[in-house]
């Protein structure tokens, strides 16, 4: 007879239950007023808790979007853990390709959440250092699909998979953005094709 996994205790069921009410609240107030706008008050009154309760979770309203920031960049970064070992070029071209459409389309859904946090990088050093350690996450991730291609014979080895992974992020972070902001009329599908034909086209060699 299987045993059934025990149940969280009450206490700290009610605690996770008070986390998770701030988080939707800060969501929610963040989207509404924008990250300078938006008050530590405004959420904890929108998720109906006491101001000590509160601050045993968050200390600040910079520490809120951080925690909403790691759970929409870790779907990103479910995107960048596509398997990738290739044997040819034109397989390298299919799964960037869509490793890209995936990448802006996630930008396209998200578009609320992300237009708070690219308000907040410029304003808050806390959301700034995540922002940065981010971006280094998914640069390492993507040094090694590159490593992985030189290794194989099928890209340049007389580029520096770091610094191409760099440039490489950069790129679909600008256009990340662009699409957050949705000011340039801009078609995913258009800037998938041309991101993905430009970087396969300058690294990958066969």
């Amino acid at each position: 007879m299987t045993k059934e996994p025990d149940r969280l205790p009450a206490r700290k069921l009610k605690s996770l239950q008070t986390r998770m009410k701030l988080l939707a609240a800060g969501s929610d107030i963040f989207i509404k007023e924008g990250f300078q706008k938006a008050t530590i008050s405004q959420i904890i009154k929108k998720a109906e808790t006491g101001y000590g309760t509160a601050y045993v979770h968050f200390k600040n309203k910079d520490d809120i979007l951080i925690v909403l920031m790691d759970d929409v960049m870790n779907r990103f970064y479910d995107i960048a853990e596509f398997s990738f070992e290739p044997n040819t070029k034109v397989e390298a071209y299919g799964i960037i390709e869509k490793q890209v459409s995936a990448f802006l389309e996630m930008a396209n859904e998200e578009r609320k959440i992300l237009k708070v946090v690219e308000e907040a990088i410029g304003v808050s050093e806390e959301v700034r250092k995540k922002w940065q350690t981010i971006r280094e996450r998914f640069i390492e991730r993507i040094s090694r699909d590159v490593a992985f291609a030189q290794k194989n014979g099928l890209a340049r080895r007389d580029v520096d998979c770091t610094l191409v992974a760099r440039g490489w992020f950069y790129a679909n972070e600008m256009y990340l953005w662009d699409i957050v902001r949705n000011d340039r009329d801009l078609l995913v599908n258009d800037v998938v094709h041309n991101l993905t034909a430009m970087y396969t086209g300058g690294l990958y060699i066969q």
